[in-house]
């Protein structure tokens, strides 16, 4: 019904900048938040970001003054500006939305497929 595409990872060297972006499309009523979620080796899937569908945003500690989420929602997508990029920010990052795909239906979590971000010398 919903899909989310990824794209902008890749190797980076400490102190860089990457730029993620994530499309969604499909059956689309109504959008509301978004955000960015990543996943270490060895460790459980943690928030990076979220933005509402009026543009508030909250951010994990470790990420704050750093990286930085908006949206597009007239194309339904989502981004993320990470800058001054450390060994610690390597992982799959995933996309989610919580969408609702028709009038009076309860919205429902998607998720992309996830992007590598790999930061290292």
């Amino acid at each position: 019904q919903v899909q989310l595409v990824e794209s902008g990872g890749g190797l980076v060297q400490p102190g860089g900048s990457l730029r993620l972006s994530c499309a969604a499309s499909g059956t689309i009523f109504s959008m509301y938040d978004m955000g960015w979620y990543r996943q270490a080796p060895g460790k459980e899937r943690e928030l990076v970001a979220r933005i509402t569908s009026s543009g508030s945003t909250n951010y994990a500690d470790s990420v704050k003054g750093r990286f930085t989420i908006s949206r597009d929602n007239a194309k339904n997508t989502v981004y993320l500006q990470m800058n001054s990029l450390k060994p610690e920010d390597t992982a799959v990052y995933y996309c989610n939305a919580r969408v609702a795909t028709a009038w009076g239906l309860y919205p429902n979590d998607y998720w992309g497929q996830g992007t590598q971000v790999t930061v290292s010398s």
